[in-house]
């Protein structure tokens, strides 16, 4: 249990630990102080924005839930950028249960618990947006896990705090959140790692895996490639009839198809600006310059159709 940090404070913390700090215009009173308590706090929590360039959304809220919807938005970039340091509206209801837990920096975060109760998570939680689609998919750039993980790092080593005061938002929801969608064991170890060390600390160089690298098998290939279906055929294809068949190697191959049409119209444009060169003072009239010229393309065009890779 800690007094909530000043901007001031919260601001100096962040940046001592590494974090590139922006400060958003008016952050430093934009709160929702007015509808609840502020303090005391507890510890940090983990959010992604199921979203992208979610930074004014964060800032601003929804029609149904005003803004500040967090107290930091963190870009893929690694930017922090400071929405408010005071109540925002981030954590929602907290299972007792996971808040306790949270309170007494258990090393176990059991699961939240709407039977135990529930705690204003507002009044109580730091939190951070990472901007994330959240769908497993989206990857998280290296520099952006690590301002996350200097974030939580600063704001705990500023209150004395240890890594188990940071949780994620699936770990004390009674409504079923989902985020983050990275493992909250393994960012807690990383956070338990800075505050280990001095806030100047560099991130540790990476170790070259010694894994050899699996190899794609032939069948692996064919099921990843040659799935009908995988992909709709391209509404700029030009055959006119329906390809029922489409696959995702169809793409492929149209692409490639189209790339090498593109070189070879090319290369006859080319040709036709040289011959025109040539032309140009010849004392040939223009009927006659602009024949060759048509001629040129024309042939090129018979050369794409005869000889352009077919799709078996």
């Amino acid at each position: 249990m800690a007094i909530p940090l000043s901007a001031d404070r919260l601001v100096s913390a962040l940046r001592a630990e590494g974090v590139t700090v922006v400060e958003h215009a008016g952050w430093r009173s934009h709160n929702r102080n007015a509808v609840g308590a502020w303090g005391p706090v507890n510890g940090v929590l983990i959010h992604h924005t199921a979203g992208t360039s979610s930074a004014a959304l964060v800032y601003g809220g929804r029609a149904d839930l005003p803004g500040p919807l967090a107290h930091t938005h963190l870009a893929k970039s690694g930017v922090a950028t400071m929405m408010s340091a005071g109540r925002a509206n981030h954590a929602g209801k907290a299972a007792r249960n996971a808040f306790d837990a949270v309170v007494a920096e258990s090393a176990t975060h059991p699961k939240p618990s709407a039977a135990s109760g529930t705690v204003d998570g507002n009044t109580h939680l730091y939190g951070i947006e990472i901007e994330n689609l959240g769908n497993g998919r989206d990857p998280y750039p290296a520099v952006q896990y690590e301002a996350a993980v200097r974030w939580a790092a600063a704001i705990c080593r500023a209150h004395g705090w240890g890594a188990n005061s940071v949780v994620g938002h699936k770990e004390t929801s009674v409504e079923g959140k989902i985020d983050p969608s990275f493992d909250m064991g393994r960012f807690r170890k990383d956070v338990a790692a800075r505050l280990a060390g001095p806030a100047s600390a560099k991130p540790a160089p990476t170790t070259p895996s010694k894994e050899k690298p699996v190899a794609l098998s032939k069948q692996d290939a064919l099921t990843v490639w040659g799935t009908d279906g995988a992909v709709p055929a391209p509404s700029y294809s030009t055959t006119k009839k329906e390809n029922p068949s489409w696959k995702a190697s169809s793409l492929l191959v149209d692409v490639a198809q189209r790339v090498y049409a593109v070189q070879v119209a090319q290369a006859a444009q080319s040709a036709a600006l040289t011959k025109l060169a040539a032309l140009v003072g010849s004392g040939l009239d223009t009927k006659a310059v602009v024949a060759a010229v048509e001629k040129a393309i024309a042939d090129a065009v018979i050369d794409v159709n005869i000889n352009t890779p077919k799709e078996s």
